[in-house]
């Protein structure tokens, strides 16, 4: 798979997400064999092309992390061919009190300490991209940026970036911050053209910043069925959208999804759209979206057919 520069770091042109690698959301229901399956995902992206692996500390409380650190293990010479993207700030209820709420937290020691069991966890000396998940209503941007710095002197980060920020939330972060933010995760699919609304891809676009794509196929909606969406996802419509991805893939001996990926890969943001499914035939499919090259008219057909009406 092509290679494209993030910052300081070279990467895959599509990235594979591993928020589904151990099977479940719940760390007491991963096995053995969930573990297995979890590694043989992560190889098989890894052998489709995928060189850029995303991460979050709260996906199954941690045990993703996990995972990854074991075929790390297993395979030590594996590290200096992939870049590991990891993300931090959300906390969960109960912790570290029963009467804690679930929230966001970009306090300097809840950074640094969300890094080190990260490390930890992935087995790893340096994250090399490391991201807040979901803004914190009480984001000190100085505050952070003092983490961070902390973190890049100490060799445990190598870039940052966001996730789920608005541009004004960007910019307010990235005044403080001594270093370029390199990335702002965020929703982007046929089923959800928010983000071409909302400033997002034009700030990545004015500023360098590299959108990265999480639910590209909008849970799996645009794709064969969709076996767990977000409850902000089923209200998606996607039936005119499928008919028109069907068409286009037909005429060019494609699937739907390589078709659907292909469409946020000619952004000229330079979107990386996430993959996320943890089936090896479904990971090796989506890979071939980066050969499939869409021109301006398929492209507004698309566009079209995901607004629901022909433009003004």
């Amino acid at each position: 798979m092509k290679s494209v520069p993030l910052s300081s770091l070279k990467v895959s042109r599509m990235a594979y997400g591993c928020w589904r690698v151990a099977g479940t959301w719940d760390p007491s229901k991963v096995t053995a064999t969930a573990q297995a399956a979890g590694r043989k995902a992560i190889l098989a992206a890894y052998e489709a092309g995928f060189t850029l692996f995303d991460q979050a500390d709260i996906y199954c409380h941690g045990e993703t992390e996990k995972i990854l650190g074991q075929v790390l293990k297993q395979t030590p010479a594996l590290r200096k061919h992939i870049v590991i993207a990891t993300k931090c700030g959300i906390r969960m209820a109960g912790e570290p009190t029963k009467a804690a709420p679930y929230r966001y937290d970009f306090s300097r020691e809840y950074i640094e300490r969300s890094c080190d069991q990260s490390l930890k966890r992935l087995g790893i000396e340096t994250i090399d991209l490391y991201q807040l998940h979901r803004p914190d209503y009480l984001m000190d941007p100085g505050e952070v940026a003092d983490a961070f710095s902390r973190l890049r002197k100490a060799g445990k980060v190598r870039e940052f970036g966001v996730s789920n920020f608005r541009p004004s939330q960007v910019s307010a972060l990235q005044s403080a911050c001594p270093m370029k933010l390199a990335v702002n995760q965020v929703e982007i699919s046929l089923a959800n053209l928010s983000r071409f609304e909302d400033g997002t891809l034009d700030q990545c676009l004015a500023e360098n910043i590299t959108p990265m794509a999480w639910s590209p196929l909008a849970g799996g909606q645009l794709a064969d069925g969709a076996t767990q969406v977000l409850p902000s996802q089923e209200a998606y419509k996607t039936r005119r959208i499928k008919t028109v991805l069907d068409r286009i893939a037909k005429a060019r001996g494609a699937s739907r999804v390589a078709v659907a990926l292909a469409w946020l890969l000619k952004h000229p943001s330079g979107i990386i759209p996430i993959v996320g499914s943890a089936e090896p035939a479904d990971i090796r499919e989506s890979a071939k979206a980066v050969d499939v090259s869409l021109t301006r008219e398929e492209w507004y057909q698309l566009l079209d057919a995901a607004r629901g009406e022909r433009l003004p």
